[in-house]
C-alpha cells in the first residue's frame, strides 16, 4: 500500500470543493430558478446582439442552464474518482473559464441579480467561479507527475 502524503489530502480537498460547489448549483440550474433564467437570457441576449443566430441564442438562453448544469455533474463525478480527477479538473476548467468570461465581459457583470426584487449577490457566484479555476488548475498542476492506483 502506497503512503498517503500532504499533496495527496490536498488534492482530495480541491475535488470534494470544486464537486461540492458543482453539486450545490444543481438545484438552481435543473429547476430553472430565476438566478439561472436571468444568467443565461442575459448572455442568450448578448450572444444575439453580438451576431450569433437568434435561434441559436435562444436556444442557448432556454437550454443553457441544462448543458453546464450536466457538464458540471460530469466534472464532479470525474474529481471525486482519483484515475480521472485530472479529466474532471480539466472540463471544470473548461466551464470556469466560460463562467469567467461571461462574468467580465458582457453584461452579466461580476454581481449578479438573483432575485426577482433585483437583489445582487455581490459577487459570490464570481469569487466561487474564481475560487473553483484555481482549485483546478491546482489540481492539474500537483497532479501532474502522479499516478493513481
Amino acid at each position: 500500500m502506497q503512503r498517503r502524503t500532504p499533496v495527496d489530502y490536498l488534492l482530495w480537498i480541491l475535488a470534494i470543493f470544486i464537486a461540492v460547489v458543482f453539486v450545490q448549483s444543481l438545484f438552481f440550474k435543473f429547476s430553472n430558478s430565476f438566478e439561472t433564467r436571468y444568467i443565461f437570457t442575459t448572455i442568450g441576449n448578448w450572444l444575439a446582439d453580438i451576431g450569433l443566430p437568434v435561434t441559436l441564442a435562444d436556444g442557448f438562453a432556454a437550454l443553457g442552464g441544462y448543458a453546464v448544469g450536466t457538464v458540471e455533474l460530469i466534472a464532479a463525478s470525474l474529481l471525486l474518482m482519483p484515475r480521472t480527477r485530472r479529466v474532471g479538473a480539466f472540463v471544470a476548467l473548461g466551464v470556469m473559464s466560460g463562467a469567467l468570461f461571461f462574468h467580465l465581459f458582457t453584461p452579466l457583470g461580476v454581481s449578479v441579480v438573483i432575485e426577482e426584487s433585483g437583489t445582487r449577490d455581490g459577487g459570490q457566484l464570481f469569487a466561487l467561479a474564481v475560487g473553483v479555476f484555481v482549485a483546478a488548475l491546482l489540481i492539474l498542476w500537483l497532479g501532474r507527475r502522479r499516478v493513481e492506483p
